[in-house]
């Protein structure tokens, strides 16, 4: 229950002072009736309010997105500098007809120098969970770089760097952009990371600009200094969108880049493959071949690149520079095993639908002792089409015997997403370094979105224990593979 005075200046009708008046002059109605009461109390979630013929709607918190301009400072207050809410108070007092809200603080900080995108809000809830390292919130910048990136710097920024701070960074994503500029998607938030991580392949950033915050991106036409609020939409999607279990009698996963850490992995086969040929790697080759079955592959990389090799030797090719991979450096996405024992216990069915071949599949399966979860894995080659066409996952389900309607698939791929979306199935998007550049597209195409399986253990009840030793690729190691 909240007194009417105090929900209409949460709402930002005005001060205390100011909304005492609206009401004894009558200009405030409550559920279609004139109240002149201030200090009458009424459940905020159901009921209705009308100032002038508007609804007004209650806000305990405010969120603000703010285009930060360089040369002030991301603190609440700063006895030298000009901060950015110095600098927004004195823009929203001109513009509203409202007070400033009440302890609005920056979500994290950008540099003095930097500008871009800033959050403010004075939901400490919502902050912590967007500042958690645990949760990996992707930020992308545009970044300026002094000279251009060759492929293998490039590949090295993706797989991980030595920036000296003991272990490498997390696996990135790097878009070159027609005009030169990167756009650098990065899943941490450490000391002028994005800074060193250009110094640590030799280059010097000149001009850098966040673009993005978890769901959040930055308004194109928004210049330096302008702000404004988020919509209840925008709010809602920087929270959890974690899936339930409930009705659901079928789990079904992609594999690369959902169940196990390997994207990083096929970028490197393909580049290491081509070269054999003396055929550089292409820029957008992973966009051409996105949801493609082996043998779609194959022929796609015969037919495109004029290999005369035949379709088998080519696949036999790949199985062998694969096969150590898996083996060795390739580890399970974190939480993956805790869910499917989850899963397990409460007697749902998994499977695996994937564009991988049958071979490695069974390495797989080995090195992680997967055998024990899964019960029906169909590959897209079986299947003879590739995603986002639906038939692999209806054939999973169809062994599965179990409506397309009670399954939930796990994808990281928009191919994939659609695949599952077009089966008639609940789908989660999964977070994985090697396509963070289409995650907005992901989170529009899938019913839920997670950055790791932990989270939906934590939603069910469930615990990710303590990896031991060997069972868990660290960053530094995936990283030293990807060096050159």
């Amino acid at each position: 229950m909240i007194r009417l005075d105090k929900y209409l200046c949460d709402a930002g009708i005005g001060t205390r002072k100011t909304v005492k008046e609206l009401i004894k002059k009558g200009q405030i109605k409550v559920n279609g009736e004139v109240c002149k009461n201030p200090e009458q109390k009424f459940d905020e979630k159901s009921v209705n309010i009308d100032y002038g013929g508007q609804e007004v709607i209650y806000e305990e918190n405010t969120y603000v997105m703010f285009y930060k301009p360089q040369g002030i400072v991301s603190a609440t207050e700063d006895k030298k500098e000009e901060t950015v809410l110095d600098f927004l108070k004195k823009a929203w007092e001109e513009k509203e007809e409202r007070p400033f809200p009440k302890g609005l603080f920056p979500v994290g900080r950008l540099d003095k120098d930097t500008e871009g995108l800033l959050l403010l809000t004075n939901d400490g809830v919502l902050a912590h969970e967007l500042l958690s390292p645990k949760k990996h919130v992707v930020k992308t910048y545009e970044v300026t770089v002094e000279k251009p990136l060759h492929a293998e710097e490039i590949l090295t920024l993706e797989c991980g760097v030595d920036i000296g701070d003991e272990k490498l960074t997390m696996p990135a994503r790097v878009n070159v952009q027609k005009d030169g500029k990167l756009h650098l998607s990065i899943m941490e938030g450490r000391y002028h990371q994005v800074k060193r991580m250009l110094a640590a392949v030799g280059n010097k950033v000149v001009h850098l600009k966040r673009l993005r915050m978890g769901t959040l991106y930055l308004d194109e036409d928004m210049k330096p200094g302008q702000y404004r609020k988020l919509t209840g939409k925008e709010v809602q999607s920087l929270r959890d969108r974690i899936p339930s279990l409930e009705n659901i009698e079928a789990v079904i996963f992609d594999v690369d880049g959902t169940v196990v850490d390997s994207m990083w992995m096929w970028k490197r086969i393909d580049k290491e493959y081509l070269a054999k040929f003396d055929i550089p790697l292409p820029d957008t080759l992973q966009e051409e071949i996105e949801g493609a079955s082996f043998y779609e592959t194959a022929v796609y990389f015969k037919e495109h690149f004029g290999i005369a090799d035949p379709l088998e030797k080519i696949m036999a090719d790949w199985n062998e520079m694969a096969w150590e991979k898996y083996e060795k450096e390739v580890p399970l996405k974190s939480g993956a095993r805790e869910f499917m024992q989850l899963c397990q216990r409460k007697g749902i069915k998994m499977g695996i639908a994937t564009s991988n071949s049958r071979e490695l599949l069974g390495t797989i399966e080995r090195v992680h002792g997967l055998t024990e979860y899964i019960s029906c894995i169909r590959t897209g080659s079986e299947v003879q089409k590739g995603k986002p066409a639906p038939d692999i996952y209806l054939a999973v389900a169809e062994e599965l015997q179990v409506e397309p309607a009670k399954c939930l698939v796990f994808e990281d791929l928009t191919a994939g997403i659609m695949a599952g979306k077009n089966a008639g199935m609940k789908v989660c998007a999964v977070q994985d370094a090697y396509s963070l550049d289409s995650d907005r597209e992901k989170r529009r195409l899938a019913d839920y979105y997670i950055e790791e399986f932990g989270q939906v253990l934590e939603k069910e009840g469930g615990k990710v224990r303590d990896w031991p030793d060997g069972n868990r690729m660290t960053a530094s190691k995936v990283g030293d593979t990807c060096k050159f």
